[in-house]
């Protein structure tokens, strides 16, 4: 008897042990996991697989072995849906465009399913973000902690995105398309295909003159362009919308482009960059038939809309909401193959659009219009200071309520406009990954998104980076605006402001562990350096901080704002600081 209750009790020891090893994703360097992916597996959940046990692997030291088989006495970890996920869970297929997620522990085994072009691949991403605290913060940074173990909790996680499109256009995060997919973006200006489920793209912006040019048309036809003054224009300025040689160009000429270049999603047929719209009669009736500016442009696309649907039933056309045209039309309504791309460039970005600013209440009631009669509302919003890229410009308050604000008058796209022309912009690395973040969902604490952020990316200097990113957004007043072109005698800003920031900077230069942190710190000095200089252009001049900001600025090849070459600035600066 004695014997037999050893032997029960080595038994029962042994089912103790297994049982409670069974959940340890690895310990000790080991792991009785594997990772199965159906041979059917779409592209992305194949890369998917391969990402999630090279993480695993970069963690724990311990390789997970990708099969196919889920027959064997290893504990498994499903990516994607398939018959299994099917069996264990009663979940239908989702569609293959769908990105939302699911991650569920059964048992002992963790399902990470969804659409199979990128919403797996998403589930599989978020499950090492969150629960083993991987962060893709750049494409030159990713944070992956060192475990000796971790053990599978009860999982039962789901996720969608927010808003359907999401991209912004930081050029320090431009064609990148690992980075891209890590933190859900699948939107950028040209589409892709890649193992990452592909990027979608809108093509385009101020068209129309790509189509009906005056350099082509102007000494022939100008008829085709707006009269202004009585005059027609030979400039950049409108067509003149109510001529239908104008219309038939265009219907033309974009079903051509779109045959060209069928990789987009929506094609932009929309109003030039100015506010020279026609003046003639015609023009004038049908904008006071259909209630002003945007009324004529509504007629006009959803006539070129009607005749590229035919060919192109899974395709859209957009056209802009924007300046003069922003105000919803009356009357009538975009076609469902119409896309209204409604601009935010007039608003006030200190304050939350929903927030009761009286800078944006009119912007407000036309997205709420908009969103009434647009069958598809696409934002082109702004997330930088496009006359001084490098300044202080704190926005991040109203990041994710404007998201929020976006997505529950129905857009199903948003993009974040920001310094796409060089790196060393304010705050470019930070803000690049947190608009993204918050692009798929909206409710994430910023102040906790920047902390991730700043701990990882900013070393032993991250407590003073993150005091320099406090006293940024201490600018911010309720009764103080800023819209996206201030400069440096803006009321928010202050030569304390600057004091400070130099004095909490320079402390986080001493405290930078490495040269790569030292490097990282000086890009974010760059802010009250710009800051200072412009202020002060011959005081800089003698105490060192434009030799300081000039070599930030050639090192980056950083622009100074939008469409200003950096060494026509370099120039005119020098010059006038020596006046």
């Amino acid at each position: 008897m004695r014997a037999f209750n050893i032997i029960v009790a080595g038994i029962l020891q042994f089912l103790v042990f297994h049982a409670s090893a069974a959940d340890w994703l690895f310990r000790s360097g080991r792991s009785s996991y594997q990772i199965v992916v159906s041979t059917t597996a779409s592209v992305s959940e194949q890369t998917a697989a391969k990402e999630l046990q090279q993480y695993i692997g970069q963690v724990s030291g311990v390789q997970l072995p990708i099969t196919a088989d889920a027959k064997t006495s290893r504990h498994n970890i499903y990516v994607g849906y398939n018959e299994h996920v099917a069996a264990l869970t009663g979940a239908k297929k989702p569609e293959t465009d769908d990105e939302s997620f699911i991650y569920r522990t059964v048992r002992h085994d963790l399902l990470i399913w969804g659409g199979s072009q990128r919403g797996t691949m998403y589930g599989v991403f978020t499950f090492l973000e969150k629960e083993l605290g991987i962060h893709w913060l750049t494409p030159d940074c990713t944070i992956v902690p060192k475990l000796n173990e971790w053990k599978l909790p009860r999982l039962d996680h789901t996720e969608s995105p927010f808003i359907g499109y999401r991209y912004s256009n930081y050029f320090v995060a431009a064609n990148v398309p690992d980075w891209s997919a890590h933190t859900k973006e699948n939107t950028k200006w040209s589409p892709v295909q890649n193992e990452y489920g592909n990027i979608e793209s809108y093509w385009g912006a101020h068209t129309m003159g790509r189509f009906v040019s005056t350099k082509e048309f102007y000494e022939t036809h100008p008829e085709y362009f707006c009269l202004r003054d009585g005059k027609r224009y030979g400039g950049y300025g409108q067509l003149c919308l109510s001529n239908p040689d104008v219309l038939e160009l265009c219907k033309t000429r974009l079903i051509q482009f779109m045959h060209e270049n069928p990789g987009f999603r929506i094609y932009s047929l929309s109003q030039n960059d100015n506010f020279l719209f026609c003046q003639c009669e015609k023009c004038a009736a049908i904008e006071q038939q259909y209630g002003g500016h945007s009324g004529i442009i509504v007629w006009f696309v959803n006539q070129v809309a009607d005749a590229v649907k035919d060919e192109f039933p899974d395709k859209f056309v957009g056209t802009f909401a924007y300046q003069y045209s922003r105000q919803p039309p009356t009357g009538i309504k975009p076609r469902e193959n119409v896309v209204i791309r409604l601009c935010s460039i007039e608003c006030c970005f200190a304050h939350p659009l929903n927030a009761g600013c009286p800078q944006n209440e009119k912007f407000i009631h036309d997205l709420r219009g908009w969103a009434e009669l647009a069958p598809h509302l696409f934002i082109w919003d702004y997330i930088v200071d496009y006359a001084q890229y490098m300044a202080p410009w704190p926005n991040f308050q109203v990041l994710g309520p404007n998201i929020k604000v976006f997505g529950e008058n129905k857009a199903i796209g948003v993009f974040e406009e920001a310094q796409y022309q060089s790196a060393g912009a304010e705050f470019d690395q930070l803000k690049a990954w947190t608009v993204n973040q918050l692009l798929w969902n909206p409710n994430q604490d910023v102040d906790s998104l920047v902390c991730i952020f700043i701990d990882g990316f900013y070393g032993k200097a991250a407590p003073r980076i993150m005091d320099y990113y406090r006293l940024c957004q201490s600018l911010v007043k309720p009764n103080v605006h800023y819209g996206i072109y201030i400069r440096e005698k803006h009321e928010i800003y202050s030569d304390e402001f600057i004091h400070k920031a130099f004095a909490i900077l320079q402390d986080a230069l001493q405290m930078a562990e490495n040269d790569e942190i030292r490097e990282r710190v000086d890009r974010v000095r760059m802010q009250p350096l710009y800051l200072h200089c412009v202020r002060h252009k011959a005081e800089s001049m003698k105490d060192g901080t434009w030799t300081d900001l000039l070599r930030l600025m050639k090192k980056y090849q950083a622009m100074h704002r939008e469409g200003y070459p950096q060494d026509k600035f370099i120039r005119e600066f020098e010059a006038e600081a020596v006046k």
